[in-house]
Parts: structure tokens; C-alpha cells; sequence
């Protein structure tokens, strides 16, 4: 067996890890404690309790699911890879046995039971972010919000962040309109959120991140070579112009890894102790040395040339 077939599937193994860790969160902790949260699953677990279930969460995300996709083929050239819709039958399937297992739900009797209810969201939130993020991490994607989100940035100035963030609020607060609940029930909502997001960040990029710094100092020349020879770090030597001075001073970019910080700092001071140092962060940095550029949604004109890349 040859090393790319293991690799994929090894892939495809992490990514049903990923599905049932989703699953988990939302049909063993969030329904059976009647809560709720963001994104299209939070949307569904709302339908679910306004027609006193009915309407099952796990059909309507299916349902919802094959409706975007649909349309974002049809009406906007999108291709979507056979991870996704993988993902996305594989959760369904997944949250469907799960509700009918009652060991699984975190619920007074059951081993998974969490006695304070502030604790539930922010336990299944990081069982999603968890989920998510390595599903994201292997190119694959449960759909939702993500394709209306690709839609409205295409056809109005909205970034995906603020769509994402006004979507989630419209979604996570319409929970108190329903009989029976609370404000208390939009706090769980968001608790799962800000945990989930956390636990995202924390998988897709962790110690990954990565920092860019500028430094002023006269002796620029001598922090390079430390930096290109100690630190196996490249520099960009960038010429600037102080405005109240007019001269030319030569500035050194550096942009390296979160960990690698105090190593250049301190390598920077043990040169030029005055020496001007501006750090920030930098969310994502792509090329040799960091992260690779991976596309999991491609245009539809070049669904011929990535096919092979999709079936994979």
C-alpha cells in the first residue's frame, strides 16, 4: 500500500474522529439539555424544540446542508470536495445513533451527567471547536453558515468574520422567543460559542502562530545575520523614511513563529540594547518555512483541473 493511499487514509480516519466529536457535542450534551448555540446545528437544534421535535436537528442539518449545496453550485460556480459532503453525511448519520443512545447524553443518571448547567455549554463548545478544527485542519468542512457566508461577501461588502458574528447573535438569541426559556438559555448559547471559537483557533493554529516584527536599529546588518544563522529565519531589509528626521533608515521585517519570540528578542537586545522593536500578531502566514495554501471550496470553471484533488 502506497504512502499516499495511507496518508489519505489516515485523513479520512481523523475526519470521522471529527464528525463524532461534533455529534457528541451537540446530540449527547447541547439537545439533550434542551440548549442551543450558533451557526446552522444551533439554527436546527431551534427548530427542533419549537416543534416539540418534530422536525429532528439531525434531518434539518441534512436537509439545510443539501439545500446550500445546491445553491452554491447553481448560483454561485462553487465545487465542493467529497471530504465535505463526507463530513456532512457522516455527522448526520452520527447524531441520529447518538440520540438514540441514552449513555451518551449528559443527563442526570447517565455517566456523562454534568451536575452545574453553566458547565455544559463550555465542555460541548470545546468538543466542537475540537471537532471542527480538525476537520478544517485535514480540508474538510460541515457546510452551514459557511456557504451562505461565501454568498453574501460575494455580493456585498460584509467580511465572513461579521456575518459570522451577526448570524451567531440572530441565531443564539432567537432561542428566548421559544416557550419556556430564558435569558439564562441565550448566556448557554453564547458560553458554547466563545468556547468552540477558542478551541478552533487553538487546533488550526496553536503553536503555529506566528508573529511579524520590525526593528529599528543601527545595527540591522549584524541582527540579520544572527537571525538568518542562529535562528534559520529570513529577513527582509525594508527602507524607511523617517518624516521628522527626512533620512532614509533601513528597518529588518522578521516573521517567525510564536515560540521563536523571545529567542529574537533577546537575540536583539544582546546586540542593540536601544534598538526599536514593534511586534504583532500574525493570524496566518503561508509559504516556505510556515503553513501551506489548502483550498477546500473551488470554483466551479476549475472543477476539471482539481478533480482528482477532490476524489482524493
Amino acid at each position: 500500500m502506497s504512502g499516499k493511499v495511507l496518508k489519505t487514509i489516515s485523513e479520512y480516519a481523523i475526519l470521522t474522529v471529527g464528525c463524532f466529536i461534533f455529534a457528541l457535542a451537540w446530540e449527547g450534551f447541547v439537545i439533550p439539555n434542551n440548549m442551543s448555540s450558533g451557526g446552522l446545528m444551533g439554527l436546527c437544534t431551534i427548530i427542533q424544540y419549537a416543534t416539540d421535535g418534530l422536525l429532528p436537528a439531525s434531518m434539518m442539518y441534512m436537509a439545510f446542508n443539501v439545500i446550500l449545496l445546491l445553491f452554491a453550485f447553481f448560483a454561485m460556480g462553487l465545487g465542493f470536495g467529497i471530504r465535505t459532503i463526507y463530513c456532512i453525511a457522516l455527522t448526520t448519520v452520527m447524531m441520529g445513533g447518538i440520540e438514540g443512545i441514552p449513555v451518551l447524553h449528559a443527563i442526570e443518571g447517565q455517566f456523562f451527567y454534568i451536575r452545574d448547567p453553566v458547565l455544559v455549554p463550555l465542555l460541548a463548545g470545546l468538543l466542537e471547536g475540537l471537532a471542527l478544527g480538525m476537520v478544517f485542519k485535514y480540508q474538510g468542512s460541515t457546510g452551514g453558515m459557511d456557504i451562505v457566508a461565501l454568498f453574501v461577501n460575494k455580493h456585498w461588502p460584509i467580511s465572513t468574520g461579521t456575518f459570522f458574528l451577526i448570524s451567531d447573535s440572530i441565531i443564539i438569541t432567537s432561542i428566548i422567543f421559544l416557550p419556556g426559556k430564558v435569558f439564562g438559555d441565550m448566556v448557554y448559547g453564547y458560553l458554547m460559542m466563545l468556547a468552540s471559537s477558542f478551541m478552533i483557533d487553538f487546533i488550526t493554529v496553536g503553536g503555529k502562530s506566528s508573529v511579524q516584527v520590525l526593528v529599528f536599529s543601527q545595527n540591522y546588518g549584524i541582527i540579520a545575520d544572527h537571525i538568518i544563522n542562529d535562528l534559520d529565519r529570513g529577513v527582509t531589509l525594508v527602507q524607511a523614511k523617517g518624516w521628522y528626521s527626512k533620512e532614509e533608515k533601513p528597518v529588518l521585517l522578521i516573521i517567525v513563529r510564536k515560540k521563536q519570540l523571545f529567542e529574537v528578542t533577546k537575540l536583539i537586545k544582546s546586540v542593540d540594547p536601544k534598538a526599536f522593536v514593534s511586534v504583532s500578531q500574525a493570524n496566518s502566514v503561508y509559504g516556505e518555512g510556515f503553513e501551506e495554501i489548502k483550498v477546500g471550496i473551488t470554483r466551479k470553471k476549475n472543477h476539471e483541473a482539481n478533480k482528482q484533488d477532490r476524489i482524493a
